[in-house]
Formats: C-alpha cells, structure tokens, sequence
C-alpha cells in the first residue's frame, strides 16, 4: 500500500509522520484490499486539522476529518472515524 504524508501550512516532527504510518497500516490490515493511504496535516488558522484517506477495493474511500489542540490528537480522532467506517462496510 501506497502512503503519503503531506504538511499545509506547519512542520509536522518526523515522530509524528511515524505515528501516522503506523496508524495507517493498521487500518490497512482490516480494510478489504488496500492500495493507497493519505494523511493531510494542516494549521487552518492555528487549527490543528487532519484528514485521513483510505482507498480501498471497488474504488471506495473512506475520509476522516478532524479538529483538535494538536496535531497527534486530532490524527487519532481522524483515524477513529476512518476506522468506524470501515466496521461498517459491508464488503469486508
């Protein structure tokens, strides 16, 4: 599976970048057939936000945005909701 890591508007520490991989690949083992994870860091106005994408088989994406005080926390609650989607899915 292919992952991409991207900063907007901040400088994300390489401890982070490393927590976002490992995430990712966890949610790879329970996704149907994965072949490409996105996490986008951004500081929207000093906002921490991140956004997780997944994509899976048959062209689905799953998408999980979230606010938070920082970076690490809203990584986590982007991952929780990627990862309450895919409980759902009914193909896996």
């Amino acid at each position: 599976m292919r992952i991409t890591i991207t900063a907007r508007h901040c400088e994300i520490p390489d401890e982070l970048r490393a927590r976002a991989r490992e995430r990712l690949e966890r949610l790879a083992r329970i996704a149907p057939r994965p072949h490409d994870g996105r996490v986008v860091f951004v500081a929207d106005n000093g906002r921490p936000t991140v956004e997780v994408r997944l994509h899976t088989a048959r062209g689905a994406v799953h998408v999980g945005t979230a606010r938070g005080a920082d970076h690490r926390t809203a990584l986590d609650l982007a991952v929780a909701k990627v990862r309450r989607q895919l409980d759902k899915d009914p193909t896996r």
